[in-house]
């Protein structure tokens, strides 16, 4: 399969792309097997967690097949864009939080697969870019969105517009990268640090997710009437109670699981 879902841990679902022959290139069957994917993760109550990464240790993905793409008419790639997109949003709508676990090559859709993600754990090895402008497109994955939201506008008009590779050391202090470790570690690392997360409330990390991403560029009034329908949807939960009992009892929360939504929204 050139996409599975594993459970490396409790709570924790890993979305892996396996396709080493062409370096986890977005082909039309990848795109397919990764929005199934991400749609029986996202289906999944009890994930509170959940980590994007590639088996193939030269590259988390290397972007769009050409190959494949070098027999298309116009209105084939324009067919195909209707199923890439589907994977690139798959990822971006997952409920939970999501890590990307980069080692090697992110380049063009796999950069963009890695920037729909909540948080990015590069390795040593990890290397970023959006080339498209050098093949004749423009980012179609999220790209120009995605990336002036992580390390500003100026940074990301000059990575786009010159198609211009970034690696590691220089990912984390642009802000990248989340987290950086050593070369073949960051899959080891996202998960380390997904188990971390996932201790946490299952309605509150979605809630606050979704308060993140819905609020962001909206003016500070407008930001702040959506954190406060997340509080109260949270407030509401069978997870506040319990983690206010748990705090007081000085013991480990015991999560609903799978968590009750009934009373979140």
């Amino acid at each position: 399969m050139s996409v599975r879902v594993e459970r490396p841990a409790d709570h924790i679902a890993e979305i892996v792309m396996d396709r080493p022959e062409s370096l986890n290139a977005v082909s039309t069957e990848q795109a397919r097997a990764l929005a199934v994917a991400c749609a029986e993760v996202a289906g999944a109550d009890d994930v509170r967690v959940a980590i994007l990464a590639s088996a193939v240790p030269r590259a988390f993905c290397v972007g769009a097949d050409l190959k494949e793409r070098a027999g298309f008419s116009d209105d084939d790639l324009l067919d195909q864009r209707q199923v890439t997109v589907g994977a690139y949003m798959g990822v971006l709508a997952l409920p939970m939080p999501v890590l990307a676990a980069v080692d090697g090559f992110a380049l063009g859709g796999g950069c963009e697969l890695a920037l729909a993600c909540d948080l990015i754990v590069g390795s040593e090895t990890a290397v970023f870019g959006l080339p498209e402008v050098t093949v004749g497109l423009v980012p179609g994955g999220g790209g120009t969105q995605l990336l002036p939201r992580r390390v500003g506008w100026p940074r990301a008009a000059e990575m786009i517009l010159s198609g211009r590779r970034v690696v590691a050391a220089e990912a984390e202090r642009i802000g990248l990268v989340d987290r950086l470790v050593l070369p073949g570690e960051a899959r080891a690392a996202a998960l380390a640090w997904a188990k971390e997360l996932a201790t946490g409330s299952p309605v509150a990390l979605r809630n606050a997710k979704q308060a993140l991403r819905d609020g962001y560029g909206h003016s500070l009034t407008e930001g702040l009437e959506i954190e406060d329908a997340a509080w109260r949807r949270t407030a509401r939960s069978v997870d506040r109670r319990e983690g206010i009992a748990a705090f007081n009892e000085k013991r480990v929360a015991r999560w609903p699981d799978p968590p009750v939504r009934r009373s979140d929204r």
